[in-house]
């Protein structure tokens, strides 16, 4: 009797453990809008959710590709320094109009993503060091094209920041889509496969004959300009281009909703739903430290134990 009561504490413990893998994040979401709702007051608002949604977009876009580098075993800690760039080039060719603008955006992206993956891929250098050197030289590079702040004044980019259709701003319907298509690209297609499997075993896949090299670069040309996308909004939102300051530990918030929303570093897994997530869990977590006058400091603090739970809520899951 004894002996059985100790084999179902174990197995009790596991599948508490294994239940909080999958929807922990989904159960942290919920418990915040439960307890906001109870003692912060207009939490329940219709422009608050608003306002929340609009500012966890940023954050949801750049998570996704952060989710995909994460899925080959990499990191990209550069994506802040990207967003930071897309704004510096955004005010700089803003003159000739917001396409030709974001034309070149996407250019100056595509070309730090490319370093990274090179980096990564043909050269052989780690992940971190690879896009931490990309981190300092691309935010470098923004302060070098735009040393100081500078308001921008332009209907189109206006218009992106704070349109909406049918009360749904541009922002949160951008950062939905790309989620979509993300989510399709790893489940639906070859591309998504071959990353999984990469990220599962790298010299597995280069004996089955997977283009590793290739898919490692898109991955980082991917996750850039996902970062350049979050720039660009965050900067017609805010109808400024301020590269000093932002995408400013970008790369940590886009890390931990990854994390917390169940993608493991060690690869091979991928969790889109589990991304956003994440993201809107951090984003609630800060709200509602701001919302009761405490200092930022704790809003950082808060956003390590949640890393420090996820990773310990991870620990044996490992790859698939």
């Amino acid at each position: 009797m004894a002996e059985a009561a100790l084999k179902t504490v174990p197995l009790d413990k596991a599948r508490a453990l294994q239940w909080l893998q999958k929807y922990g994040v989904y159960a942290g979401v919920a418990l915040l809008l439960v307890v906001n709702a109870v003692i912060t007051p207009h939490f329940l608002s219709a422009e608050n959710f608003r306002t929340q949604a609009v500012q966890v977009a940023p954050v949801i876009i750049v998570a996704l590709g952060m989710a995909l580098v994460i899925g080959t075993e990499g990191v990209d800690l550069s994506v802040g320094a990207v967003m930071a760039l897309a704004a510096s080039v955004t005010a700089l060719y803003l003159g000739y109009g917001l396409v030709p603008a974001l034309l070149v955006v996407a250019l100056f992206a595509a070309g730090v993503g490319l370093a990274n993956g090179a980096l990564v891929a043909l050269v052989g250098v780690q992940p971190i060091v690879a896009t931490l050197a990309l981190m300092v030289g691309g935010r470098g590079l923004a302060l070098v094209l735009l040393p100081q702040l500078e308001d921008l004044r332009n209907p189109q980019l206006a218009s992106l920041g704070s349109g909406d259709v049918l009360g749904i701003p541009y922002l949160i319907l951008i950062a939905a889509v790309l989620a979509l298509l993300v989510a399709f690209t790893v489940r639906r297609t070859t591309f998504g496969r071959q990353l999984l499997a990469i990220g599962d075993s790298r010299p597995a896949a280069q004996l089955a004959g997977l283009p590793v090299r290739r898919v490692l670069i898109v991955v980082y040309v991917v996750s850039a300009l996902l970062a350049a996308v979050a720039g660009v909004l965050a900067t017609a939102r805010l109808q400024a281009s301020d590269p000093t300051s932002l995408g400013n530990l970008m790369e940590l918030s886009a890390i931990t909703a990854v994390v917390v929303g169940g993608t493991p570093l060690t690869g091979g897994r991928v969790n889109i739903a589990g991304t956003v997530a994440g993201a809107v869990l951090i984003q609630l977590l800060t709200a509602t430290l701001i919302k009761h006058d405490l200092p930022p400091s704790w809003t950082q603090i808060a956003q390590a134990v949640v890393i420090v739970a996820a990773v310990y809520a991870a620990r044996g899951r490992g790859k698939r």
